[in-house]
């Protein structure tokens, strides 16, 4: 019975108070209790992006950190990116309507002849949650679908995964196509998955090999930070 008088009411606690209970309600995963919490701030005159960046974006990192330091493994981040897509969710609207700033953008799917996803969909959850908008293409993509992704949602990353040795080369067929187009300069190119690690990545001319959701998170952070300062310059 103690359990029930130690009960904790979101809307009793202060906002410095609930930003943090949100950040460990976000690790353990708890869907409902960030959806109130959103609503909270909302209702108390939050900004949606101060609402983003410090209650759900500042609890990812949490996450994201445990998860690379092998605190925290897949099936948890899963439930907690859930909790953030919950959050997002009520969000989402709200950040269109302001025009808050973001990260930037990707585009993410799993590579033709393979169907593997839960690494890529961590990917997206996770890039998701660090304040990069995600357009997931799915599984079993095709060049001819990653170029056509790439025209009509000009993102800035493109972001592909492979779990099986032999779908691995296809990476290859879509940066070599990107380039015979000339449009290999346009996008920062992200790899990924359980057989690749950086000798590949470089080979096939990736600008970058990630191997986790936590190391795609800070490399798309640099990458982006990078092009915006050569952009400004």
């Amino acid at each position: 019975m103690a359990d029930e008088d130690d009960e904790i009411i979101l809307s009793e606690l202060s906002d410095d108070e609930l930003v943090l209970q949100m950040h460990d309600d976000l690790y353990d995963g708890l869907k409902e209790e960030i959806e109130e919490g959103v609503n909270i701030l909302l209702g108390r005159g939050w900004v949606p992006y101060d609402v983003l960046t410090k209650a759900l974006v500042g609890g990812m990192k949490i996450v994201g950190d445990d998860f690379r330091d092998g605190i925290l493994f897949v099936p948890e981040v899963l439930l907690a990116a859930n909790a953030m897509k919950a959050g997002m969710f009520i969000l989402k609207p709200l950040l269109a309507e302001t025009g808050a700033p973001r990260m930037g953008k990707m585009v993410i799917g799993t590579v033709k002849g393979d169907i593997h996803d839960i690494g890529k969909n961590l990917v997206a959850m996770m890039m998701e949650g660090a304040g990069f908008e995600v357009v997931d293409l799915g599984i079993n993509n095709a060049v001819e679908k990653y170029l056509e992704a790439l025209e009509s949602e000009q993102p800035d990353i493109l972001g592909m995964s492979a779990l099986l040795t032999t779908t691995m080369p296809y990476m290859k067929v879509v940066i070599d196509t990107l380039k015979e187009k000339g449009m290999r300069e346009d996008y920062i190119v992200l790899v990924g998955g359980a057989p690749l690690n950086e000798e590949f990545g470089r080979a096939i001319g990736a600008d970058a090999y990630c191997r986790d959701a936590a190391v795609a998170v800070e490399t798309a952070k640099t990458f982006v930070a990078r092009k915006h300062n050569s952009m400004g310059a």
